[in-house]
């Protein structure tokens, strides 16, 4: 019997723990940029979201579908949230062209699946949940340079580092290390870097996704290039690439405020 417990414990921390291997900035990543999305929501597009949502938040519900893969019911998101690349491209265009044969299971066609099934007055009611939720945590993920990053390494979780004196990998400094070491809450985080200018916001939300992914894979070429296996990283780190860290959280949340305009304003 006391056997028996002690495996049920192990597994169900082992179960626990598997969804924190691949999540996208982590929580307060993910809160931050749902909190500066709803900032700049249209009246009709928050109304929308918040009949979908109830008293759930976008900052709140941007962390559902990490939550999720504890569920085995669910374990078919898990190619939605990211896009891996064999190869780095050499130009926007190239990106574009294979965007548009890519016919895979992964964060790009999910999302232009579930913007164009939220733009449906019949959806039910648990595929918008569904799909506003995914939609408000993917479109977060794609701008964290290690979801669209290589295949080889799973995205930078193989390529091991040290985060001071702590065993990690590339893919958990850019989900969390970096953002935890501010020492700030998602809300106090977000008041710091959530400074725009509607002509900004504007350019931003012209840019179509595929700019998005194309910007964040050139940025994982850059990270790949300045780390290499066993390295270990900290201050200058840190100093390194928190403002990169801030500008991909803003883009993020100013993308997704233009998409959830775009399907409910």
């Amino acid at each position: 019997m006391k056997a028996n417990f002690f495996k049920k414990l192990l597994l169900g921390a082992a179960i626990l723990y598997a969804p924190l291997q691949s999540m996208a900035w982590g929580d307060k990543g993910h809160r931050i940029c749902g909190q500066i999305a709803d900032s700049y929501l249209t009246p009709k597009a928050r109304k929308a979201v918040q009949a979908i949502l109830g008293n759930e938040s976008v900052a709140m519900s941007s962390t559902w579908a990490d939550f999720i893969k504890s569920d085995p019911n669910y374990n078919y998101l898990f190619n939605w949230h990211f896009i891996d690349f064999d190869k780095p491209f050499a130009s926007l265009p190239e990106m574009q062209a294979f965007l548009k044969q890519d016919t895979s299971v992964d964060a790009y066609t999910k999302l232009q699946m579930m913007i164009t099934e939220l733009k449906k007055p019949n959806l039910s009611k648990d595929k918008k949940l569904l799909y506003l939720r995914m939609v408000i945590h993917v479109v977060e993920d794609i701008h964290q340079p290690m979801h669209t990053a290589h295949t080889d390494d799973k995205g930078g979780n193989d390529l091991k580092v040290m985060w001071f004196k702590e065993e990690s990998n590339m893919h958990s400094v850019w989900d969390s290390k970096l953002i935890e070491f501010q020492n700030l809450s998602y809300t106090e985080y977000t008041n710091w870097i959530n400074h725009t200018t509607p002509a900004q916001r504007a350019a931003w939300q012209k840019e179509p996704m595929s700019q998005w992914l194309y910007e964040s894979q050139q940025l994982a070429e850059k990270i790949y290039a300045g780390t290499k296996a066993g390295d270990t990283l900290n201050y200058k780190y840190n100093f390194k690439y928190i403002e990169t860290v801030n500008r991909q959280l803003l883009k993020a949340g100013v993308h997704l405020a233009g998409v959830l305009n775009q399907i409910f304003g």
